[in-house]
């Protein structure tokens, strides 16, 4: 039996998991919609800046777990010196980097925003993506809260820049000074179990009031069966944390002053003057509150909500988020609030990693996947309204006929409309029209020898053509109606194309913003651990 030579395996095409392919219209209707957040921030001062993609895996921070190999959450693999590196999973850690690196060269406040690509070396699920693009905006430099209320400001604008009216979006504003002054009341000094108990209250709108008590004791058991663990407080934790949350829910979502959030937490905690860290905290947020309604921005814009918790470990003030309220139809078939798409808060010690000084800093990033469902919900996503090209078509392969095709074709160009020169196989001109067919082309320029002899063109509207050619029976009466085609002077032909494209309702002199790629998610999820003011979607 002689040996036969194997045949190579053929290699499979296939995506990896958590990673997608975007279409056209999809890359189209993103960068329209990053133009508009764009062109808000540019409004409020703010600067572009890009960082790369790949860190130093010490510089995305003490938010990655300590192994051998930090594989956990990112994406890292070893340099040639045998140094760490990990592709970013936000936009934060690496401005932080880029703040500290340049500090000497940067005039403080540092206003800026970046729009990137960000990787999530997790499990990937419906909606949950390993790749995801972010926008971000940030203030450095800024220790007052003004600058935090101008975040909330402008995430207000950026939804309706994008036609997302008011009733259908609320920014809502807590402090995590107040958060984490429950957590001392608690008696919670542990960081993990702090990030637990953030969490399991996160889940107010999800799993209601008694759900909650379950996550922030031993766990909570869902309908499927699965498992999650849950805070571990002791019978007396578990009591005063159960009393600040029957708080939360009774004055969740609700427009909120902060004499009743104070009036609240006293009774809570039985005291009639609060510790120094809440005080301070409901300080900073009813000058938050001041400062949005002087410029504006009322409970229906902005307000305070206690139930924004935001569980990152770097958190140090103000936080907020931006929720959008109307209702959506789920993979279930049940209504549902569409939920947050952006958030944020302080981060006063992330820069302060690298140069052991206090830097404050602000800042909230957008989920760009998330925000365009949302827009799509709403029917305020752009369509892709980029006319397919004019074809012009090649009925001679000699290099002078090519020459002349290629100059109507430039000709076009040069003129601001979308054309392009066949590039296919010519020899039969009946897959050239079927070509365009396909790919939409609203017009078909001919020229063959008898048209060159004639100093003439054809221009075929195939749009027009297709409408009529359903009226008629046969090829022969087809080709002697020469259906919805014109025949004009070579030097007449740029002016008949832009007359046909108008007549048919396209498009002209196109210009499409162009967005560095790179979130939107958004903060997919309300509480993505570990991970700074960023989102998945």
């Amino acid at each position: 039996m002689s040996d036969k030579p194997k045949k190579p395996q053929k290699l499979k095409a296939r995506q990896p998991r958590g990673f997608v392919d975007r279409s056209p219209a999809d890359i189209r209707a993103a960068d329209a919609m990053m133009a508009k957040i764009r062109e808000v921030y540019e409004r409020y001062g703010f600067d572009p800046v890009e960082t790369p993609m790949v860190e130093y895996t010490d510089a995305l921070g003490k938010f990655l777990p300590d192994q051998d190999r930090p594989n956990e959450g990112v994406f890292s693999f070893a340099d040639d010196d045998e140094q760490w590196l990990s592709l970013r999973y936000d936009l934060t850690a690496p401005l932080a980097r880029h703040v500290a690196e340049n500090m000497q060269a940067i005039n403080l406040p540092y206003r800026t925003y970046r729009a990137g690509w960000v990787f999530r070396n997790e499990k990937p699920g419906p909606g949950r993506f390993r790749q995801f693009m972010q926008f971000d905006a940030d203030t450095v430099g800024a220790p007052g809260v003004a600058a935090d209320a101008e975040m909330a400001m402008m995430m207000a604008d950026t939804m309706e820049a994008l036609g997302i009216k008011r009733g259908d979006y609320v920014v809502r504003v807590n402090n995590r000074k107040v958060l984490d002054g429950v957590m001392e009341a608690i008696g919670v000094t542990d960081e993990g179990q702090k990030l637990a108990v953030l969490r399991a209250i996160d889940k107010l709108d999800k799993f209601g009031v008694e759900g909650v008590r379950l996550l922030l004791g031993e766990g909570r058991r869902d309908e499927s069966g699965d498992f999650t663990k849950g805070a571990g407080l002791d019978e007396a934790q578990l009591r005063v944390a159960a009393g600040y949350h029957r708080i939360l829910s009774y004055l969740w979502r609700k427009p909120l002053t902060i004499k009743v959030y104070k009036k609240y937490l006293r009774l809570w905690a039985k005291l009639e003057k609060l510790p120094a860290k809440i005080e301070l905290g409901l300080d900073e947020l009813e000058e938050i509150r001041k400062l949005v309604r002087e410029a504006g921005y009322g409970p229906d814009h902005i307000r305070i909500d206690p139930s924004v918790v935001r569980g990152l470990e770097y958190y140090t003030g103000p936080v907020y988020e931006c929720e959008l309220t109307f209702p959506v139809v789920n993979e279930d078939g049940e209504t549902v609030r569409f939920g947050s798409v952006a958030g944020g808060g302080r981060y006063d010690g992330l820069v302060k990693r690298f140069t052991g000084q206090d830097v404050p800093a602000t800042g909230f990033s957008i989920g760009v996947s998330r925000l365009m469902t949302a827009l799509k919900n709403l029917g305020k996503l752009d369509a892709d309204t980029v006319q397919a090209p004019v074809l012009v078509t090649v009925m001679d392969r000699d290099t002078e006929a090519l020459g002349r095709y290629q100059r109507f074709t430039q000709d076009l160009r040069n003129a601001g409309i979308r054309a392009e020169m066949f590039q296919g196989n010519p020899k039969d001109f009946a897959r050239q029209l079927r070509y365009a067919d396909r790919r939409g082309c609203p017009l078909a320029i001919i020229q063959g020898s008898n048209e060159q002899a004639e100093g003439v063109v054809i221009v075929k509207d195939l749009i027009e053509g297709r409408a009529q050619a359903a009226a008629i029976a046969s090829n022969a009466e087809w080709r002697a109606a020469r259906v919805a085609q014109v025949s004009v002077p070579v030097n007449g032909l740029v002016a008949k194309v832009k007359e046909m494209l108008a007549a048919q309702g396209a498009p002209m002199n196109q210009k499409h913003p162009l967005c560095p790629a790179g979130h939107l998610p958004t903060r997919g999820d309300r509480m993505a651990p570990a991970f700074p003011h960023s989102g998945n979607s």
